[in-house]
């Protein structure tokens, strides 16, 4: 750890992982999403599943993510260009909600469904921390640094880490416990990254002022949840 007129300057991964400091967030495990994938989200489900226990066993502070959708008479411009790009349709008049509130593609898959000691935060965007109260709740908790899991890394993940960047935020990228899998997603997404190691050295970066992102195995966050 280094120190500098003060605060404390994380250096390794060990550094940032504590749960008195670090929370976990779980992005977007929802039925409609994950139904999408081949496997019908299947193997993300099981990646996720050992991040989140680890997380429980190791005591840190847990928030979920659910991506939501507006009625499509309450859709503006980006919702409408959005949608139509994912629904792969080409007319506004095409448009699904398929994120409705209540609607059986919102929920969290059942496998890990969030506990009462954790929190739900519904968005309409990308970033886990746009018109969210996420950065509020981690601000008031003392939290420094998070670790990310969920689906999909290209399309949220990324956006939310480099939100987080800008906050002053430390974001832990979770490589056993994201799909797409990190080797597919990385040249796609464009975020800084490090090879998926916890020691190694950073291997590309997009923008060199940012720290490059920590992409580390879910067994580090457990090792880390059994040392703290």
């Amino acid at each position: 750890m280094r120190r500098r007129s003060g605060p404390d300057i994380p250096k390794t991964l060990e550094d940032a992982c504590h749960p008195a400091t670090m929370a976990v967030i779980i992005y977007d495990m929802q039925a409609g999403v994950l139904g999408q994938l081949p496997d019908g989200g299947a193997q993300a489900v099981e990646l996720v599943s050992r991040v989140l226990a680890a997380a429980r066993a190791g005591g840190y502070p847990v928030f979920f993510t659910r991506h939501m959708s507006l009625p499509v008479r309450l859709m503006g411009t980006a919702q409408l260009r959005t949608a139509m790009a994912w629904q792969r349709v080409d007319s506004p008049d095409k448009v699904e909600s398929w994120f409705l509130r209540g609607t059986p593609g919102f929920q969290i898959a059942a496998d890990l469904s969030p506990r009462g000691d954790e929190a739900v935060f519904d968005k309409l965007a990308m970033s886990a921390f746009a018109g969210t109260p996420l950065q509020m709740a981690l601000r008031d908790l003392g939290i420094r640094a998070f670790a990310i899991a969920g689906v999909a890394l290209e399309i949220g993940i990324a956006p939310t880490v480099w939100h987080a960047v800008d906050l002053g935020l430390i974001p832990v990228v979770v490589t056993d416990g994201i799909s797409p899998p990190c080797s597919a997603c990385l040249t796609t997404s464009g975020s800084a990254a490090t090879r998926c190691s916890p020691t190694s050295q950073p291997s590309r970066r997009c923008w060199p002022p940012v720290p490059p992102v920590n992409l580390v195995p879910d067994r580090s966050l457990a090792g880390s949840a059994q040392r703290a």
